[in-house]
C-alpha cells in the first residue's frame, strides 16, 4: 500500500456529478475512463494486489520517480484504490460502491466477470441505472468472443495491416497502440450515450469494430463494388497528388489535394497548369505518375518551409512531417494549450475545448492504493 498522499482536489469540471468504477486494465479501457475523468467524473480507478495494474511498468519511466509515463497518462485525473475482487468483502465493497456509480468500466474476457460473482445481473441489482461499459477484442457474443484480444490482433482483422505498406511490401501495423486509443474514444463517446439514456444497461464495445469505424468507405467500397484496397505506401485511390516528399533540406512534406478546386491549384504550382488532362479527379489518378513526378520535382528543389509556404500562398494543404521535438516547438500547438504540465509531467491535454463548461487535467496517475482508505471511508 503506498505511503500516505494528499487528497486530490475535487473537480468542478461538467461531468463533477459522475462516478465511474473503472476496473479496466492496460489502455482501451482505461482510456474511456481517462476522457471521463478529464472532464470532472469521479472516477475510482480500482487496482489488484499485490502491484496494481501492469500499465504502471509498461513503457518509458519518468526520470523523476521511476513510474511508468503510460501509466501517468492513461490513468490521470483517477482515485487510486486496491481490491481484490476474488475476495467476498472486497467483492462486497466494490458492489457498495457500484450502488452510488454511474458507469462501471471493465476490459476481462467475456465470461470472467461473471465468474467472479459480478456479472451484470449482479451489478444492475444493486444499482439498476449503472451503465456497465465492457471493452473486448471482440466483443460479448459471437464464435470469437472469448479470444483474447489484443489491438495487434484487431489492426490485423480489421484490414488496416492489409493497405498499411509499400506496395509489393509486407502488410504494417501501427507503431503506436492505435486501435486500443481508438476504442478508449469510442467507450466514453457509448457509455455517455447510455447514461444520457438514463436507462441501466451493457455497453459492448471492442477493438476490431471500434478499428472497422475509422476504415471509411472502403469498407462499403468493398460490400457494394468488390472494391479491394490494396497497399499504396501514403497514396490514396481517388486523391491525387497525395503522399509525402523530401524536400533540398532533407525534411520530408506531407501534401494532399483531394478537391478539384484546390488540386487545380496545386498543378498550377508545380507546373502542371496546363495540362488538359490532370483537371478532374479521373484524370490526375489516370496520370498519378505524373502528377506525383512534378511534386516530387518541385519539393525537392526547395527547402520544406519554403515549400510549405508556397502550397500557403496557393491557399492548398501541405505540412511539414513532425516529429515530438518539432511538435514541442510549434507555435500554434502552444497557443492551443495541446500539450499541459501537471505534477511535473507534460503530456497531451484535453481531445476537445468546451468553451462554457471546459475540462481540466488535475494530476497524474495516482500512487498505488493512494485513495483506498479515503474511497473506503465514503462508504461509512
Amino acid at each position: 500500500m503506498a505511503e500516505p498522499v494528499a487528497p486530490p482536489p475535487r473537480s468542478t469540471g461538467p461531468l463533477a456529478d459522475v462516478r465511474v468504477i473503472d476496473c479496466s486494465t492496460v489502455i482501451a479501457g482505461p482510456s474511456c475512463a481517462k476522457y471521463l475523468a478529464d472532464f470532472g467524473a469521479d472516477v475510482i480507478k480500482v487496482e489488484r494486489p499485490p502491484d496494481g495494474d501492469s500499465t504502471r511498468r509498461m513503457g518509458v519511466p519518468d526520470p523523476a520517480d521511476g513510474v511508468s509515463l503510460s501509466w501517468k497518462l492513461f490513468n490521470r485525473n483517477k482515485r487510486s484504490v486496491v481490491l481484490d475482487l476474488k475476495s467476498a468483502e472486497d467483492r462486497d465493497r466494490l458492489l457498495r460502491l457500484v450502488e452510488g456509480a454511474h458507469v462501471l468500466v471493465e476490459n476481462l474476457r467475456p465470461g470472467k466477470l461473471e465468474a467472479l460473482g459480478l456479472g451484470p445481473d449482479v451489478l444492475l441489482a444493486r444499482n439498476p441505472r449503472l451503465v456497465i461499459t465492457r471493452v473486448t477484442g471482440f466483443g460479448q457474443t459471437g464464435p470469437y468472443a472469448h479470444r483474447a484480444g489484443f489491438a495487434t490482433l484487431a489492426e490485423a482483422m480489421a484490414g488496416w495491416a492489409s493497405i498499411s505498406g509499400e506496395p509489393g511490401g509486407p502488410p504494417m501495423l501501427p507503431p503506436i497502440a492505435l486501435t486500443d486509443e481508438l476504442a478508449g474514444l469510442a467507450s466514453a463517446f457509448a457509455s455517455m450515450v447510455a447514461l444520457h439514456s438514463g436507462v441501466g444497461q451493457v455497453v459492448d464495445v471492442n477493438l476490431v469494430e471500434s478499428l472497422l469505424q475509422v476504415m471509411g468507405p472502403i469498407v462499403p467500397a468493398w460490400f457494394q463494388a468488390g472494391f479491394l484496397q490494396g497497399r499504396m505506401g501514403s497514396s490514396l485511390p481517388n486523391s491525387v497528388p497525395r503522399g509525402v516528399w523530401p524536400a533540398s533540406d532533407g525534411r520530408w512534406v506531407a501534401i494532399s489535394a483531394s478537391s478539384d478546386s484546390v488540386a487545380r491549384r496545386v498543378m498550377q504550382l508545380v507546373g502542371l497548369g496546363d495540362h488538359p488532362g490532370v483537371a478532374t479527379v479521373a484524370g490526375r489518378v489516370e496520370h498519378r505518375v505524373e502528377v506525383e513526378d512534378a511534386v516530387a520535382r518541385f519539393v525537392a528543389s526547395r527547402p520544406a518551409g519554403d515549400v510549405v509556404a508556397g502550397f500557403e500562398a496557393a491557399e492548398a494543404a501541405a505540412a511539414v512531417v513532425y516529429d515530438l521535438s518539432d511538435l514541442a516547438a510549434d507555435p500554434h500547438l502552444a497557443a492551443r494549450g495541446a500539450f499541459v504540465e501537471v505534477d511535473g509531467v507534460t503530456m497531451q491535454g484535453l481531445v476537445a475545448n468546451l468553451s462554457a463548461t471546459p475540462g481540466a487535467v488535475r494530476w497524474v496517475g495516482r500512487p498505488y492504493g493512494a485513495d483506498t482508505d479515503a474511497v473506503l471511508d465514503e462508504l461509512s
